[in-house]
């Protein structure tokens, strides 16, 4: 990405939406946070201008937030997926939307707990059609972590999806945020992803940590999607 491109952040409010906003913001990038609630979207943007000293941040609905993101990231609770994909869906046609969506059930969500169609992300893709270019990434990633950002973040980021280009702006845009994304397939593969969150939860409260995440070994520096 040779200009900083704008990212609206849908559930940017939330506690992996405002650390991936946090980052992206120290980045460089320009952030959008879009949540229901107006008010705590700009009270999200204002805390994280606070803390980096810039004005990259700002808050919005939904739908304005959708609309000005040129990428568009979905981190939002399970629940909430579909009824917020389709309140911003007319304004995502063209757009590379990157959803970090964990189909997480409580109270055991522990438990891996996978939609019918096998994965929430793919199922998105099937609703929206192919005018929106979706890709899943960032499900793995501890928002302790994010937020902490004198820490390195140990863990990479799976990024799936159908369309290999928006697979490489996703992988890039991880790099810029200190985390290596590696591509691991088509859109349905995001299934592995969606599960994999319910384990790392499991072994955090087993080992008494707070951000286990997923390091892929054996790859140099993993090259651009064929």
């Amino acid at each position: 990405m040779s200009e900083k491109q704008t990212i609206a952040v849908i559930g940017g409010t939330g506690a992996e939406g405002g650390g991936l906003a946090l980052r992206l913001c120290n980045a460089g990038y320009p952030v959008i946070i879009g949540s229901r609630a107006t008010a705590k979207a700009e009270r999200a943007a204002t805390e994280i201008n606070r803390r980096l000293g810039t004005t990259r941040a700002s808050g919005g609905a939904l739908v304005e937030a959708a609309g000005l993101g040129e990428i568009v990231l979905l981190t939002v609770p399970y629940v909430a997926q579909r009824e917020a994909a389709a309140q911003v869906a007319g304004q995502l046609a063209g757009k590379i939307l990157i959803d970090a969506t964990v189909p997480l059930v409580p109270p055991t969500v522990g438990r891996v707990q996978l939609p019918d169609g096998g994965s929430a992300v793919a199922n998105l893709q099937v609703e929206l059609g192919d005018t929106v270019r979706v890709v899943a990434a960032f499900q793995n990633v501890s928002a302790h972590r994010l937020r902490a950002l004198d820490h390195k973040v140990d863990c990479d980021v799976l990024v799936c999806g159908d369309d290999g280009t928006a697979c490489d702006t996703v992988i890039e845009l991880a790099g810029a945020i200190g985390l290596r994304g590696i591509y691991a397939g088509p859109i349905c593969n995001a299934a592995a992803a969606e599960a994999l969150t319910s384990l790392l939860i499991v072994i955090n409260r087993r080992y008494k940590v707070r951000g286990s995440g997923v390091r892929i070994t054996g790859l140099g520096s993993p090259t651009a999607v064929e």
